[in-house]
């Protein structure tokens, strides 16, 4: 079980690996089993399954799609990721990661505006020099570095904490489809919805509970496990609502190679007795 990762980024999102670099990594680690989930793309996924030809390594098609929820009663929406696996028949996802695409380029030019009078200088092309001036590919991690290496902060976290994470002067929130929309869009593309790190959007235990029963009866297929560094009473937790909701489970490092090193690629939590994992429904 150990050699699955469900969760992991190449340099075509917000990773420092190429997606051939990837496969090879993970070669290495014994991993037989890889899901490639860049940020609303699937742009490496040919490069990743032509790279693992003849390895002894299966390739899942995988993306980590940018989403919303909402609380009717206070109105107040929240971000959330949810990763599409194996899908049979990508057009459908395929066109709508095309829009992310657009509101993902639009965003990274408007925060960079957005800096322009807190910073006093435009870094906007410096940004788009770190995806080889593909701008749908720019994450905040990539706005972070550049600012790090302008000298503005010294640290990528410093850069979220001081101007571009919620509630700052720079951010702005990405709009994309709601989390019924992108299941249903998953489905239509005969792949699989996994809600991603139920327990990193900084929600109290209250508001996890309710995006998990919204995920279920949205027709999710399964949550992501939280990582091992998380308490156990958050883990025991999740298991609780998971099995509340009979959904299945995935696992998944979320690696991203040197913007995140403390989070290493094939690093999975275990599966508990009873658990199903989403990659047994795997065609």
């Amino acid at each position: 079980m150990q050699g699955i990762d469900l969760h992991t980024h190449s340099n075509i999102s917000d990773g420092t690996l190429t997606p051939e670099q990837l496969v090879s990594a993970a070669l290495e680690l014994g991993i037989h089993t890889l899901a490639l989930t860049d940020h609303d793309s699937m742009d490496g996924l040919i490069k990743a399954e032509q790279f693992a030809k003849n390895q002894p390594i299966r390739i899942i098609s995988g993306s980590e799609i940018s989403s919303q929820w909402a609380r009717p009663a206070t109105k107040k929406s929240y971000g959330v990721h949810i990763v599409a696996l194996n899908m049979q028949n990508p057009a459908p996802l395929l066109k709508v990661l095309d829009e992310q695409k657009r509101i993902r380029a639009e965003r990274a030019k408007q925060i960079c505006d957005l800096l322009i009078p807190l910073i006093g200088q435009d870094i906007y092309a410096d940004v788009l020099l770190k995806v080889d001036g593909i701008a749908d590919h720019i994450t905040r991690t990539h706005i972070a570095k550049t600012l790090v290496e302008k000298g503005i902060v010294s640290r990528a976290q410093q850069a979220f904490d001081k101007y571009i994470k919620e509630g700052k002067k720079a951010y702005v929130k990405f709009d994309g489809l709601c989390l019924e929309e992108t299941i249903k869009v998953i489905h239509e593309s005969q792949g699989f919805a996994v809600l991603a790190h139920p327990t990193r959007y900084g929600l109290s235990a209250t508001n996890v509970r309710y995006m998990i029963e919204l995920f279920a009866n949205a027709g999710g297929d399964a949550v992501e496990l939280p990582p091992n560094i998380e308490p156990l009473s958050t883990r025991q937790m999740v298991d609780r609502i998971i099995a509340q909701f009979n959904l299945k489970v995935s696992v998944g490092s979320d690696y991203h190679g040197e913007n995140m090193p403390w989070i290493k690629l094939g690093n999975i939590p275990r599966v508990k007795e009873g658990q199903v994992g989403i990659w047994e429904s795997f065609r």
